[in-house]
């Protein structure tokens, strides 16, 4: 199954964003109060994703810009996340144990989006 976004429902009327493959959620984002804006999401990733660094904040690495950050979350493991280049979060990931995975997360993301299809299940 080719990778895609999709358009979800959730609670309050909000919406939210997944990046999906193979039935698994990559990366998801906040809820939004209009679809109008879970779309908007989506459109940024994909033309924003396939130039953005990868940015490492576990080796204090600094970025700006569109970007995917490797963080360390509170249990020692790591998550990424897509930063607009205002700095506001648009999509995390889950954690993983090994850092690469993240990495391996961020690079698919980056490579996968601009072609994804959207679908709209909410």
């Amino acid at each position: 199954m080719p990778h895609k976004f999709k358009i979800v429902s959730r609670k309050n009327d909000q919406y939210g964003v997944q990046f999906v493959y193979n039935s698994e959620i990559m990366v998801w984002s906040e809820s939004y109060k209009g679809k109008s804006s879970a779309t908007n999401c989506i459109e940024s990733i994909k033309k924003n994703a396939p130039g953005a660094a990868v940015v490492d904040l576990t080796k204090d690495d600094k970025g700006s810009g569109y970007r995917f950050e490797i963080v360390e979350s509170k249990n020692g493991q790591y998550f990424v996340r897509f930063v607009a280049s205002n700095g506001e979060t648009m999509v995390i990931s889950e954690t993983y144990t090994d850092k690469r995975n993240a990495v391996n997360c961020a690079t698919s993301v980056a490579k996968n989006a601009p072609a994804a299809a959207v679908e709209d299940d909410s």
